[in-house]
This record gives C-alpha cells, structure tokens and sequence, in this order.
C-alpha cells in the first residue's frame, strides 16, 4: 500500500507565499519521478512541477520565477514553496508519485488566491 498525503494548502492573499507537502508512506527516491498537479474548477488537471530522483526539475511556464519543488529524502517528504501567489494559482493541488508501474495520487489540497 502506497500513500501521499499532501498538506498546507489554505486562502492566501495574492502576493502571499504558501509551502504544500506531500508526506509518502515509502521512500521517495523509489519513485522515478514525484511532481505537483493542480486543477482548477471547470478546467483540466495541469502539472505544475516535477522532480525526478536524480534532481532534475521542470515548471510550467506560468510559475517558473515564484514556485520552487524540493525534497526531504529523510522524511519521504516532497514540498511545493509558492511566493508571489495569484488567484490564477487557486485550485486543488496534488501530488503525483511514478515508478516503473504505477501512478500514484494524494487526495488534494486546496489553495484559494483572493484578489
């Protein structure tokens, strides 16, 4: 049984920071990637940011400058720090964990910009 369960999402200010965890039930670095998605209501499911054991990471362009993925291996832990927040970032965030099988899905964070 695989599990992540992600945390800290809130209502924030635009302009405001936010930190999200996703807390793995295994070790991270069994993953071949682990990543964040977000959905907004009435829109399609996007990915935000990912990183592979190996330390490479990508963003999609609209957060590339304000959002950070990083890693405690220690702690199976995988963060998501967003500054500079918009109400374009509000939606359900989730975290996203791949091996050579299976995809693996938190339930989701909500996270509210307000104008």
């Amino acid at each position: 049984q695989v599990q992540l369960v992600e945390s800290g999402g809130r209502l924030v200010q635009a302009g405001g920071s936010l930190r999200l965890s996703c807390a793995a039930s295994r070790n991270i670095l069994s993953f071949n990637t682990m990543g964040w998605y977000r959905q907004a209501p009435g829109k399609q499911r996007e990915l935000v940011a990912t990183l592979t054991t190996g330390g490479i990471t990508t963003y999609v362009d609209s957060v590339k400058g304000r959002f950070t993925i990083s890693r405690d291996n220690a702690k199976n832990t995988v963060y998501l720090q967003m500054n500079s927040l918009k109400p374009d970032d509000t939606g359900v965030y989730y975290c996203n964990g791949r091996d050579r099988i299976t995809d693996y899905w938190g339930q989701g964070t909500q996270v509210t910009v307000s104008s």
